[in-house]
Order: structure tokens, then sequence, then C-alpha cells
């Protein structure tokens, strides 16, 4: 029972994958300590390895202090693009913060994360 339940757990997990048209290099950073009122910006590149080209719908993070920036025209087959992500270090102290990534007919969004930690801005 328990090799039956691993396998169709797999299986999914395979198709779940699959459906996917686009690899990202990463899709966490951490930017470690960053000054106060300094934006911080990490672009999140990522190759289409469809055999179509791939539009990415919206880009939303889970906050006005995070702000993505995606491509508006479809990425060719093969080819690559990024995701900008910028974090308005205003708040002090630790961070983790989300951006979900809806690609046009992929039901499954793609989650980014960028976390670190805002201190006091050295004079």
């Amino acid at each position: 029972m328990k090799k039956l339940l691993l396998i169709a757990c797999l299986f999914s997990c395979t198709m779940i994958f699959a459906q996917n048209p686009v690899n990202f290099k990463t899709t966490k950073h951490s930017f470690g300590k960053i000054a106060q009122h300094k934006p911080a910006t990490y672009s999140f590149a990522f190759t289409n390895t469809s055999a179509k080209p791939v539009v990415v719908e919206i880009a939303t993070a889970e906050c006005g202090c995070t702000t993505p920036v995606y491509p508006k025209e479809p990425v060719p087959p093969g080819k690559s693009s990024e995701i900008k992500v910028t974090y308005n270090a205003e708040a002090m102290g630790t961070f983790t913060k989300k951006v979900n990534v809806k690609l046009a007919n992929v039901d499954a969004p793609v989650v980014l994360v960028i976390d670190g930690e805002v201190i006091v801005k050295k004079q």
C-alpha cells in the first residue's frame, strides 16, 4: 500500500512539474542585510523550455512593499527573460515576501520568494 501511494505521489508531482513551460534558474533569493530606505532588486531569470511562446499574464506581490516587473511580450521557445522583483526597504527587521507568477495556459502559479533583513543605514 505504501509503495502504491508513493508511486501515485511521484506520478502526480511529475505531472505538475511537466506542465510548467519555463525553467527558472532559482525561485528564491536572499538579499542578506540591506540598508533601510534603499530599495533592493533581484532579477529572476527564466527560459522558455516549451515548443510554444510563453506569456506571463501577471506577476503579483503579496504586499505593496514588493514590486514585480515582468515581460509584457511573449517569450519565444528557447529564449530567456526575467522577472525583476524590488523590495522597498522601509520597515526594519527581517522579511520574507512572495511573488506569484501566472503563466498563460498553466494552472498553478510559479512562486518566487525574496528574504532578508533591513538594518539601520550607516551614516
